[in-house]
């Protein structure tokens, strides 16, 4: 066993070593299973994404580092490691019925699938700049050829190629970031960096190196102006993937954001502060704007995850233990209302139809009831509609920025929210306004109706009666290195 590590190590990284597992028995069940059973390998991908779940039961108190400080098991990172595991399930759920369609073959995109979710799980859980760059890589690569996956599909390979070549870019502007960060503290693990850091005067290099970072992580937010991938992403990838990358790459980022700035520099809190005031403002503005004239559902859901970065980067502004609580509320409810909205456009995939514009939309209260009742409730959760799990999660940003003295960046948001009412509502219109109907009758399948119903259920849930969320994410909040959250708070 290498110097420095321990038995225990391997039991604190019990989910991922689980996941990786479960990940590779797909692959042997892909190449044992007869051809055609893709919805038993669906199966076996949700068994493991459920046992990678149960191995975290026992750690949910752990508030540790392992691997000789490379990695933090805590509640912040088990916070968002079920964020991942919840997404990937609804993912798998809801990508049956559409590989079916498009006569993709099923095991290489599950397990990629998973090889994203653990990338994810080392991002959530880093505290070393190289083990965050591991599982930024990981989850990237993944979703590389998960936006491609569609061969014979144009759109989709136009969308890999554009991700891929955007993405190396951005990941050279990150590293640059980093490498200055590393010369100015002579360590990559970002605690012992905040403690370097401390009480040292402001360098101009310094600065520039954390504006290196957040332009680097401002691309996989999608914050604008990094933002130019993801209208063609999501509108090119398959749907499921497009569902996945909003909810679980943004999460993921954010978690790795909210690591380097807190638990990194947070002795330059006043900084970076200035700096995702004015990109917050922009993103929300830039997205919502652009939203407004589009006809194509999925694009107008990625400028809509445009402007919800935007809105995050709010927690970012707030800072302290109010505003990361409140991050942590929002990007839970923000992935069951996105992923729901995708279900539906799933939903209206045939063979003959692309079901993505909104005009595939029209009478859609009369052909499926059911499908434009929880397309209505994701509009008017996205849009901030009381009482759903949207409108709990805008008010607790909205506040915690409040709480802070950011008054007008709290206006900005909620006028923000007000000016998305109008796209949001326009596919409410087409569905129980328009009378004319397109094809036949679009019917769920079971995997695509659960996963219809867990989205409908939590956004009901969560908006009725948060409380159990909000003292989960508070508790995962402080434990994100008190230290940092004092240290920026001042």
């Amino acid at each position: 066993m290498p110097p420095g590590l321990s038995v225990s190590d391997f039991y604190y990284i019990l989910p991922e070593i689980v996941l990786t597992v479960a990940a590779l028995v797909l692959l042997v069940a892909d190449v044992t299973l007869p051809k055609g059973s893709g919805r038993a390998l669906a199966w076996v991908t949700l068994a493991g994404l459920a046992a990678t779940f149960l191995s975290m039961i026992p750690l949910a108190n752990a508030q540790v580092e392992v691997s000789n400080g490379l990695i933090a098991v805590d509640k912040f990172a088990l916070f968002f490691k079920v964020i991942f595991l919840i997404a990937a399930a609804l993912t798998v759920l809801m990508s049956v019925r559409y590989l079916e369609i498009e006569g993709a073959s099923p095991g290489e995109y599950y397990f990629l699938i998973m090889c994203a979710t653990l990338g994810m799980m080392i991002m959530a859980g880093g505290i070393d700049l190289i083990t965050s760059f591991i599982g930024l890589e990981t989850m990237a690569v993944s979703f590389y050829i998960l936006a491609g996956f569609i061969k014979p599909n144009q759109r989709s390979n136009e969308a890999a190629v554009k991700y891929f070549l955007l993405g190396a870019f951005s990941l050279g502007i990150l590293l640059y970031g980093m490498s200055l960060l590393y010369g100015f503290s002579g360590t990559t693990n970002l605690r012992a960096m905040a403690a370097t850091f401390a009480g040292q005067p402001r360098n101009p290099v310094l600065i520039l190196a954390v504006i290196l970072i957040v332009a680097g992580m401002g691309f996989k937010i999608a914050a604008v102006p990094f933002h130019m991938w993801a209208p063609d992403v999501y509108e090119g990838a398959p749907t499921p993937i497009t569902a996945f990358l909003s909810v679980g790459s943004k999460a993921a980022s954010f978690a790795m954001l909210l690591r380097i700035l807190l638990e990194g520099v947070p002795s330059m809190s006043a900084e970076w502060r200035e700096l995702f005031w004015v990109l917050a403002i922009i993103t929300m503005t830039v997205g919502n704007l652009a939203a407004l004239t589009q006809s194509n559902v999925k694009r107008m859901l990625a400028y809509s995850s445009i402007a919800h970065a935007g809105y995050l980067l709010i927690g970012v502004v707030a800072g302290g233990q109010r505003g990361v609580t409140a991050m942590l509320v929002y990007l839970l409810v923000y992935g069951f209302m996105q992923i729901g909205a995708f279900a539906v456009v799933v939903l209206l995939h045939r063979r003959d139809a692309i079901g993505e514009d909104l005009k595939d939309f029209s009478g859609l209260y009369i052909r499926n009831p059911f499908a434009a009742f929880a397309m209505l409730l994701f509009m008017l959760s996205l849009g901030g509609i009381p009482p759903t799990a949207g409108f709990m999660g805008k008010f607790w940003l909205f506040s915690a920025a409040i709480e802070e003295g950011y008054y007008w960046l709290a206006l900005i948001g909620v006028l923000n929210s007000a000016v998305s009412l109008y796209y949001y509502i326009r596919i409410v219109v087409f569905m129980y306004v328009k009378k004319e109907t397109t094809g036949s009758d679009p019917v769920a399948s079971p995997a695509l109706a659960l996963t219809l119903a867990v989205a409908v259920v939590a956004t009901i849930v969560l908006g009725v009666y948060p409380r159990q969320l909000f003292e989960f994410a508070d508790v995962s909040a402080r434990a994100l290195g008190a230290t940092g959250i004092s240290t920026a708070m001042r």
